[in-house]
């Protein structure tokens, strides 16, 4: 019987310390979407190259030199390509950061009546509302964090381009050296165990996110295990038609 929501036992203490020691620690950026975004594309790459190389019946030695060098360089290509989309989204924040700084400074009773306007739109009336109005603008850094997330829809912590290039390069490099690893060692019936080892790593990056999910752990891990199996089987069906 499934359990109701009112069943399940609360994440975290709200008593008044509990909540403060919380809300006073530093809220940091999760790399849980890069490391996903590293290893899922990093094991399916990797095993569609022996997929594709298995069907067209070459050597195993071409197997593990191409999928060494996809693990590498396509690895290594997908935390830079990270790198500089992160580093553009930290950039962009920055200068519109700037914007509200110079804004504040130039027509700061216009940008009072943004941010009026924008906690109105909360729910706030009344002499509420200009109280709540004059305490933000009183710290201007407040008033500025206020403004990038409700104007610009930004979210109130940096990201960070160097760490979600390593999550990314370092998922991509776990997740894509499984597929090969019957091939390094030179097992008997390797492109068997090779598909059954990608398999698992399919549904385990799936059952691990749906920690972050409402979805069950077993409907994630196989709608990955899905997603990976059907990029595998086109790369193997096309590798059959080059088998001699």
């Amino acid at each position: 019987m499934k359990k109701k929501d009112t069943d399940l036992p609360l994440e975290h203490d709200h008593s008044r310390e509990a909540i403060a020691d919380r809300l006073a620690g530093s809220v940091r950026t999760t790399h849980l979407r890069d490391m996903i975004y590293g290893g899922i594309d990093g094991a399916v790459t990797t095993f569609a190259i022996v997929a594709g190389v298995e069907g067209a019946g070459l050597s195993p030695k071409v197997i593990v030199a191409l999928g060494i060098a996809n693990v590498l360089a396509d690895g290594f290509s997908m935390a830079a390509g990270n790198f500089a989309g992160t580093k553009a989204d930290l950039d962009d924040q920055k200068r519109l950061r700037a914007v509200e700084e110079r804004h504040i400074d130039l027509a700061p009773e216009g940008e009072r009546e943004e941010l009026r306007q924008i906690l109105q739109m909360k729910g706030l009336e009344g002499d509420v509302l200009e109280q709540a109005t004059d305490a933000i603008t009183a710290r201007r850094s407040t008033w500025i964090d206020m403004m990038m997330v409700d104007e610009y829809g930004l979210s109130p912590v940096n990201p960070e381009p160097k760490q979600a290039a390593v999550a990314t390069f370092l998922a991509f490099l776990v997740a894509g050296s499984v597929p090969l690893l019957p091939f390094i060692f030179g097992m008997d019936r390797a492109f068997e165990i090779s598909a059954v080892g990608t398999a698992l790593v399919f549904f385990a990056i799936g059952t691990m996110k749906s920690r972050w999910s409402l979805a069950p752990w077993w409907r994630s891990g196989l709608e990955t295990l899905l997603i990976g199996g059907v990029a595998a089987s086109i790369a193997y069906f096309v590798g059959t038609l080059f088998n001699n």
